[in-house]
């Protein structure tokens, strides 16, 4: 099923719309919103192309959830973030997913630099970028890492991960002109 019909894509950008708002306002994606969609997606390509568009489906479920995983699981992102970009990739596919996050890490980045610039706090987030830089790099261990982030959460300006994949997403949509 590579063709994906154009209300699926209105559907699905509605869905990113919802959870950006949401997330925005409570700093969470909810779990009734990211696997109604998952879900709903696995469901609809199952009944819309038959095997073949059940197995295009969970790869882009699966390919949805392995982007973000990584940056889960040492602290870096919410569950929610990742639920809610694999139940995208359930409705668009492998292919369209990788390319919405292409565009939606680089609306993360403009994102953050934008709140950095906004926070006037350049040297402090400068040293928070390099001291996480070297965590990483240095300890390697998801675990510890995710235990060292949860500590150092309440300090940080937070940005919730929703609107970047929301906006990243949608902006791809309308670039390929998958909407019209």
């Amino acid at each position: 099923m590579t063709q994906v019909p154009r209300e699926v894509i209105w559907l699905v950008t509605f869905a990113l719309v919802e959870a950006a708002v949401i997330d925005g306002w409570k700093l969470r994606v909810p779990n009734w919103l990211t696997f109604h969609l998952a879900a709903g997606g696995v469901a609809f390509c199952a009944w819309y192309a038959g095997v073949p568009g059940l197995v295009w489906s969970l790869q882009g479920l699966a390919l949805g959830l392995a982007v973000l995983m990584p940056l889960y699981l040492i602290g870096g992102m919410g569950a929610g973030d990742v639920k809610l970009f694999a139940g995208v990739g359930a409705w668009v596919g492998p292919a369209m997913i990788v390319q919405a996050f292409v565009v939606s890490a680089i609306v993360g980045g403009i994102m953050a630099v934008a709140m950095v610039m906004w926070s006037g706090e350049y040297a402090r987030h400068w040293a928070m970028f390099q001291t996480i830089t070297h965590e990483i790099l240095t300890i390697r261990n998801p675990s510890k890492l995710s235990a060292i982030a949860a500590e150092r959460k309440p300090t940080m300006k937070l940005l919730p991960y929703g609107i970047p994949l929301a906006v990243g997403s949608i902006a791809y949509f309308a670039w390929t002109g998958l909407g019209a």
